[in-house]
């Protein structure tokens, strides 16, 4: 069996994208011991792999999973939240966008397309007066950095910048700010409809709205099926 490896980051430097030779059922885990041992210690680059993520296919993929013929296995480093990959957070303090869209952008990139997603002053036909937004701090930051290394190694961007608000947003206020820097615009365009879209479906953060005649929590969008707890249908007894 084979299947192709796809080195990002630091482990450029030391494994080159090119097919590897396993034997059938090899899991994850086989493909990094084998790996492993191509590695010289002196680079240094070994004592990452133990904190490296791996992705099949551009879906993340835990040690114990079966390749199959033909398969692409990314190695992805740690996120170095630097300039020329991925820079990530949660904030209580209103977003400066310009200075976030400003520090994005390098010499080499082609486009930078941002999604401003911003508070308005109505939903459904109710005037809304603000906004307020919880996560859960710790799995949203998570959340929002595997997102942005899963849309560099899906959409062959170069950068990616998520910044989301939380606390009480007032009209006109930047909620969610998603900057891509890429060589082509057309990445760039792919990139950020896909991370908006499955950041509302995937990062646990909550929308409380206020109106003019009442408060209520905004529904959510679904959770993909294979995050849902239960899926039985029909009321518990």
């Amino acid at each position: 069996m084979r299947v192709q490896i796809l080195p990002f980051g630091i482990l450029k430097d030391v494994l080159s994208p090119a097919p590897v030779d396993l034997p059938e059922q090899a899991t994850v885990a086989d493909l990094l011991a084998l790996l492993r041992d191509r590695i010289a210690p002196e680079s240094g680059v070994s004592k990452l792999m133990p904190r490296i993520a791996v992705s099949v296919n551009a879906e993340y993929a835990q040690s114990g999973h079966i390749l199959a013929e033909g398969d692409d296995v990314g190695l992805l480093p740690p996120v170095s939240g630097g300039l020329d990959a991925v820079v990530t957070y949660l904030t209580r303090e209103p977003i400066r966008d310009q200075a976030i869209v400003a520090a994005a952008k390098q010499g080499s990139d082609g486009a930078v397309v941002v999604f401003d997603g911003i508070v308005r002053d109505n939903t459904r036909g109710r005037r809304t007066l603000y906004l307020d937004y919880e996560a859960y701090d710790e799995m949203a930051e998570k959340q929002m950095a595997e997102l942005a290394v899963q849309a560099i190694a899906r959409f062959s961007v170069r950068g990616v910048t998520i910044v989301h608000r939380l606390g009480r947003l007032q009209i006109g206020e930047t909620s969610v700010l998603i900057v891509v820097a890429s060589a082509h615009r057309a990445a760039a365009f792919e990139a950020s409809r896909w991370l908006i879209d499955t950041l509302k479906k995937t990062v646990p953060i909550w929308k409380k709205e206020t109106f003019v005649d009442g408060v209520v929590w905004a529904d959510g969008e679904p959770f993909p099926a294979e995050l849902v707890a239960e899926s039985g249908s029909g009321d518990p007894a």
